[in-house]
C-alpha cells in the first residue's frame, strides 16, 4: 500500500509551488508564534533591543519547526490522509514521490541551522522540538498512535517549547519558576485543543490503528475529556495569579474560562460538528488568557 501511494495520482516530476505552501500549513504557524510573543512579554524585554534574536525565534517557531512538523506528519500519514483528506497535497499527487519526506528533511536541517544562531538556548529549544515533531508522526515511536501520549508532545511543541524559549532567549538565561509554571499549564491545557482537532478523522485512525482519543473513547467522552484538559489548568493559572497579587489578569483569565465553558456547553451537544466551531471561538478565549498571564509575568508575578 506505501508503495503505492508513492505513484501520484497526477504524473509529476517536481511538486506544485502553492502545493509545498499547502504542505507546510501557515494557518498551523499562528499557535507557536503566539506563544512565543508571550514569552517575549512575560520576559519583560521589548523586542526592540533584541529584535534580530526575536526574529529568528519567530522564524523557527513557526514557519520552520512547526512547517517541518506538518510536512513530517502529512509525509507518514499518507495513507490515513488517502482516506480521511484526499485533496491534501501528498494523496493527491500535488507533492509527489518521496518530495514530502526530501521538503520534510530539508526543513529539518534548515531548522537546525537557524535554532544554532540563537545561542544554547535556541539550539537546545530547536532540537527538542524537532526532535517530538518526528517522534509524534515517524515509526518506530510514532507518538500520536496514542491519543493521550501524543497529543501532549504536541501540546508542548506548539505552546510551552515556544514560550519557554522566548523567555530565556529575550531575558538572556533560564526563565523564571513562574515562567515555567505558566507555560506548562497553558501546554497541558493544549492537549484539549489537540483532541478536538482528531474529530475530523476518526475513520481514518480507526482503520489504520491510530488511537486519537475520539477512536479510544468515542466522541462524547473524547469531547468531556477534552474540555477537562482546557479547564482545569486555567483554573490553576487563575488562582497562582490571584495569589501572587496579579489581580485583574487572574479575574481576566477567570472570565475568557467562563466564557470557554458556556461554548463548551454547546459544543458537548454535537462534538463532531460543533468541534471546528469550537477551535475558532472557544480556542481564541483560551489564547487571550495566554496573554494576560504574560503581562502578569512581565509585571512581576510570581518573582
Amino acid at each position: 500500500m506505501g508503495d503505492a501511494l508513492l505513484t501520484a495520482p497526477v504524473s509529476r516530476r517536481l511538486p506544485e509551488a502553492g502545493a509545498v505552501l499547502e504542505l507546510l500549513k501557515p494557518l498551523t504557524w499562528f499557535p507557536p508564534c503566539f506563544a512565543f510573543g508571550c514569552g517575549i512579554v512575560s520576559a519583560g524585554a521589548q523586542p526592540a533591543d533584541r529584535w534580530p534574536p526575536a526574529l529568528l525565534g519567530l522564524l523557527l517557531a513557526g514557519p520552520l519547526v512547526c512547517g517541518m512538523s506538518q510536512a513530517v506528519n502529512d509525509w507518514f500519514d499518507r495513507h490515513v490522509d488517502a482516506v480521511n483528506e484526499p485533496g491534501r497535497p501528498i494523496p493527491s499527487g500535488r507533492v509527489p514521490g518521496r518530495w514530502g519526506l526530501w521538503i520534510a528533511s530539508a526543513w529539518t536541517v534548515l531548522s537546525l541551522a537557524v535554532a544554532a544562531a540563537l545561542g544554547a538556548w535556541g539550539f537546545a529549544a530547536g532540537v527538542a522540538g524537532i526532535a517530538l515533531a518526528w517522534a509524534y508522526s515517524a515509526p518506530p515511536l510514532r507518538l500520536k498512535r496514542n491519543g493521550w501520549w501524543g497529543n501532549l508532545a504536541c501540546a508542548a511543541c506548539y505552546e510551552g517549547l515556544p514560550w519557554v524559549t522566548a523567555a530565556a532567549i529575550m531575558a538572556g538565561g533560564a526563565p523564571s519558576a513562574a515562567t515555567l509554571a505558566i507555560a506548562g499549564l497553558y501546554s497541558l491545557g493544549a492537549h484539549g485543543i489537540m483532541t478536538l482537532n482528531d474529530f475530523k478523522s476518526i475513520e481514518g485512525d480507526r482503520r489504520f490503528g491510530i488511537h486519537t482519543l475520539p477512536v479510544q473513547l468515542g466522541p462524547a467522552r473524547a469531547a468531556r475529556a477534552a474540555c477537562l484538559f482546557m479547564a482545569a489548568p486555567q483554573v490553576a493559572v487563575a488562582g497562582l495569579l490571584l495569589f501572587w497579587g496579579a489581580a485583574w489578569q487572574g479575574v481576566v483569565v477567570a472570565v475568557l474560562l467562563a466564557a470557554q465553558v458556556v461554548l463548551m456547553r454547546r459544543m458537548l451537544g454535537d462534538p463532531r460538528g460543533l468541534a471546528p466551531w469550537y477551535n475558532g471561538t472557544g480556542v481564541t478565549l483560551y489564547v487571550a488568557g495566554m496573554m494576560a498571564a504574560a503581562l502578569a509575568l512581565r509585571a512581576g508575578a510570581g518573582a
